[in-house]
């Protein structure tokens, strides 16, 4: 039964071809054929889960003499079931939105092939498989942002996406080639299972080999999920089609993170790697939130925001809570997917409205105009510090005792502290006519979130990773220096109560904020309103390099 991993890769192969060599006779119909196609990947890969969940030891699948092998684990189920579910929402939804499109029947053949390249990426048992299912990824997106073969803008950003892409896989193929040279086999088990014997046996350029591929891994996993400086590309491939959007927002920008996932018997022995891939996800997560505040275009925003989220997503790796990253991606793959699927009637509905109503929550998000009635500012700052970190404790000691042993988790309870105090913080802002039942049902809805985002990622950490020894191995990777922690913690904390302060300095001068204070926050949002210049330095580069280039082929007689 564990061979059915490789039949949930393969059907939405053969659909695609299928559908292409009976394309005339078909016609249209091979949509739904498609669709067939892909209501039968679901199914059997629900049932593979099923059998990861009943306890079925993990297992892997030979196609191939020493490469085509795919993994029966519980990260190869749990994946493909994402997939396969995201995959067939994304097809049903085309049926319709892309009947009017030119190259209707193309593009369910490159779906079907999508999302085969993704089943076998998350299955790869060998290194040559996945490294050629992850590249797969990245040309067969490159052809679907490129749907609209008359758009300029589409065919552009299509390709720059690509370029990025190619970007990030080059640390990975490098990595794959350091692994076969030292342990001269291709298979991940075997790789990983040699390096836990001896985790110092192998060396590259004085390094650890461990380290190295650690930190090549994570620069593939960062180009892939859209981390700082290497994220330009996600926001701007809007040109494409909706359900393309909401298939790479929902599923494929998340592969840093299975990537990660995937190489944790080696982030196991690294030493400062995933507190590098803190810092990148934690920069990550605060400029893309910031960056989407501040856009005018819904799918723009969409693409900030995933940014962000992608950028928690890598954070949570880098203070080792792997499993809860799976579970991030997952969970934000359903609801951004949701969010892209459902943008084209928010537009409609907004070119059809003729006005917004002006209600209390309007004039504050809009007007920045609050109401009259509040609560007393000490008691409100008080309920805002400490209910969020009483919620946040008793949640997780419910979980486990040892739970607050871990420095990852403390960093990821303080995270929660600073949401749930920017949650109470926002409605205390906002006020109301009856502001204590605002301030009530939002300390309920963040205690609903709370524990059930507790309860549910700790199943997913005792699913994929069953030894708590590994579990423990992993926290103690991301583990830093007591004094870096405290620091960090510090001034955070001091940086959420300097925000209460100046809150009640600007009540105190009637709301208005002084001169100075008023020049140095528009700069500031200039400066993210133009997304940090960003793609205007890119923009520049490659207008740089090209004409180098030119000038490069005259000189050789080239042109």
């Amino acid at each position: 039964m564990e061979g059915l991993i490789a039949v949930v890769a393969a059907l939405p192969l053969v659909s695609a071809g299928l559908i292409q060599l009976l394309s005339t006779r078909l016609g249209r119909g091979g949509a739904r054929l498609s669709v067939a196609f892909v209501v039968a990947t679901f199914v059997l890969a629900a049932v593979t889960l099923g059998l990861a969940l009943s306890g079925a030891d993990s297992k892997q699948v030979a196609l191939g003499h020493s490469w085509g092998v795919l993994l029966f684990d519980p990260l190869s189920t749990l994946m493909a079931v994402v997939i396969a579910g995201i995959s067939l929402i994304v097809h049903v939804y085309s049926l319709r939105y892309m009947a009017d499109e030119a190259g209707y029947i193309r593009f369910f053949v490159l779906l079907d092939l999508m999302t085969a390249a993704l089943l076998v990426m998350v299955a790869a048992g060998d290194l040559v498989t996945l490294v050629v299912a992850w590249h797969l990824v990245g040309v067969l997106l490159y052809f679907l942002l490129g749907q609209d073969t008359t758009s300029p803008s589409a065919y552009r950003y299509a390709f720059w996406t690509l370029i990025t892409y190619r970007i990030g896989d080059l640390p990975l193929v490098l990595a794959a080639a350091l692994l076969y040279h030292a342990f001269g086999t291709w298979s991940l088990p075997e790789i990983f299972s040699a390096m836990s014997a001896n985790p110092g046996a192998h060396t590259y350029l004085g390094m650890p080999l461990a380290e190295v591929i650690g930190w090549l891994v994570a620069l593939a996993a960062f180009a892939r999920s859209a981390q700082f400086l290497l994220h330009t590309w996600l926001p701007y491939t809007m040109g494409g089609p909706t359900p393309v959007s909401a298939l790479m927002h929902a599923g494929i920008v998340n592969a840093g993170g299975f990537l990660i996932n995937r190489f944790a018997p080696v982030f196991i022995h690294t030493d400062v790697v995933l507190h590098a891939v803190f810092v990148v996800g934690l920069i990550t997560a605060v400029i893309g939130s910031a960056l989407m505040l501040t856009q005018n275009d819904i799918k723009k925003s969409l693409g900030y925001s995933t940014m962000g989220q992608m950028g928690f997503m890598i954070m949570e790796c880098g203070v080792g809570a792997f499993s809860l990253a799976i579970y991030h991606l997952i969970a934000h793959g359903l609801f951004k997917g949701t969010l892209f699927l459902g943008s084209g009637r928010a537009i409609h509905a907004a070119r059809q409205e003729n006005g917004v109503p002006k209600d209390s929550l309007y004039a504050f998000v809009v007007e920045r105009q609050t109401t009259r009635t509040r609560l007393p500012w000490l008691l409100m700052a008080a309920i805002t510090l400490a209910v969020p970190v009483s919620i946040l404790v008793l949640a997780h000691w419910m979980v486990s005792e040892h739970y607050f042993q871990k420095q990852g988790a403390i960093v990821l309870l303080f995270f929660g502290w600073v949401t749930g105090a920017q949650l109470l913080f926002a409605t205390y802002r906002m006020g109301a006519q009856n502001l204590w039942r605002l301030v009530t049902m939002s300390i309920f809805s963040f205690a609903v979130v709370v524990v059930g985002y507790t309860l549910i990622s700790h199943a997913f950490d005792l699913f994929l990773y069953p030894d708590a020894a590994f579990r423990a191995g992993i926290y103690e990777a991301a583990k830093v220096d007591l004094f870096w922690f405290d620091l960090f913690v510090g001034l955070t904390t001091a940086l959420i109560v300097l925000g209460w302060l100046l809150t009640y300095y600007a009540e105190q001068n009637g709301g208005q904020r002084p001169i100075n204070a008023r020049r140095v926050w528009m700069s500031f949002y200039a400066l993210v309103s133009r997304e940090f210049y960003l793609p205007d330095l890119y923009t520049r580069l490659t207008r740089t390099i090209l004409a180098a280039a030119g000038r490069l082929n005259v000189w050789m007689r080239w042109v």
